[in-house]
């Protein structure tokens, strides 16, 4: 770190991870490899005094997430002290694992919005991607009382090998089920989809194709459908500003209590990460030395430092940068410019083989009975 950068006034959202246990075990899951057991988890009360402060502090936004947010016993009543403190909730959510009726309940305690992530537009595929049989009936029984409720809803598919060619009918699945906004997401390596990429890459023709079609239904459907499509990182040419930008728009509070400029930043060695535990959230926002690391550009090396982009992509994917290149301070590999730009090259030439299902089995993310009892 070169400089201290001051933060922004106040952070925009909150992603609050308020369990790592989960039904489904997806093999491109976004949580670290280690997940937290559940004795480990924020108490109830904890949880309120963060959102609390928070919504002190001027976030706007809580995105509640996992794992499954829906298995915490008290999420009715964690999203009511939201609505009292007046910030908006997005429930983020597998639908897989609780009861359906668990949603009207939330829509009363003032749930402002679910997004449910479905894996494919084909049952089969889609309850084997998750690796849990009958997920798919289970999700479009969620979407189905979430329209019922009056609460809006998002369908999130993230894209991979697999279900690259169904990438449009993921669109028109999420428009079928009543949702107002869908989200296609192409898979980002970090997390549990690192040690899967071989199997999860798509072939770069195939990834176009999907990026084209969607692009088009973007046009075809507006006016009836939200479309958020977030284009695949090893086929770009410039990196995108992850997270907004290190420490600018948000911030992310693990099941245990630590406090993260960004989901994946704990594989970043080095870093010094305060618990909400030990610290009010407003003084970690402010002052975490690990929040300051990245924030601003007074960190950037060249090529990132005399670029004009600097504060448009802020140099994109701290984690990516250190996982394809050693150093977190790199520029993200993605970036043209980048002398380790050749290693997405590669990894897109050495992974991206091969149509549909792979043939060998995924990396599944998995709890053990003592980790979900704790």
């Amino acid at each position: 770190m070169n400089q201290v950068t001051p933060p922004p006034a106040a952070p925009l959202g909150l992603l609050a991870e308020l369990t790592h246990r989960c039904a489904l075990g997806c093999p491109y899951c976004s949580n670290p490899l280690e997940l937290e057991a559940r004795s480990r988890e924020l108490s109830t009360d904890e949880w309120k005094r963060v959102f609390s402060e928070a919504a002190a502090l001027g976030v706007l936004q809580v995105h509640l997430s996992g794992g499954e947010p829906a298995l915490r016993r008290d999420i009715v009543e964690l999203v009511a002290h939201c609505a009292r403190e007046g910030l908006y909730t997005n429930l983020i959510t597998s639908g897989v694992g609780y009861r359906p009726e668990l949603i009207a309940q939330l829509a009363e305690a003032g749930l402002d919005h679910v997004q449910l992530s479905v894996q494919d537009s084909e049952p089969g595929s889609a309850d084997h991607i998750g690796g849990y049989n009958g997920a798919f009936e289970r999700k479009r029984e969620i979407a189905r009382r979430t329209v019922e409720t009056g609460v809006p809803l998002t369908i999130n598919a993230v894209i991979h090998r697999a279900n690259v060619a169904r990438a449009p009918d993921m669109v028109m699945l999420a428009l079928d089920w009543g949702a107002g906004r869908v989200e296609i997401a192409h898979t980002q390596y970090y997390g549990w989809a690192l040690p899967n990429r071989a199997l999860l890459m798509p072939p770069r023709n195939a990834a176009l194709a999907a990026i084209a079609a969607v692009e088009a239904l973007k046009i075809e459907l507006h006016g009836r459908i939200a479309i958020d499509h977030v284009l695949p990182d090893y086929h770009a040419n410039v990196p995108k500003a992850c997270m907004g930008g290190w420490g600018r728009r948000t911030l992310n509070v693990t099941p245990a209590g630590k406090v993260l400029p960004c989901h994946a930043s704990e594989s970043i060695p080095g870093l010094e990460f305060w618990s909400v535990r030990e610290h009010a959230l407003g003084d970690v926002w402010r002052a975490n030395p690990a929040f300051q690391a990245y924030r601003g550009t007074g960190w950037m090396k060249e090529p990132c430092l005399s670029c004009a982009r600097r504060e448009v992509d802020f140099g994109g994917c701290r984690c990516q940068a250190l996982m394809l290149t050693g150093d977190a301070a790199n520029t993200d590999p993605v970036c043209h410019l980048s002398p380790h730009h050749d290693r997405i090259l590669s990894a897109v030439e050495a992974d991206g083989v091969g149509e549909g299902a792979p043939a060998a089995a995924y990396e599944y993310r998995r709890f053990t009975r003592a980790d979900v009892v704790g």
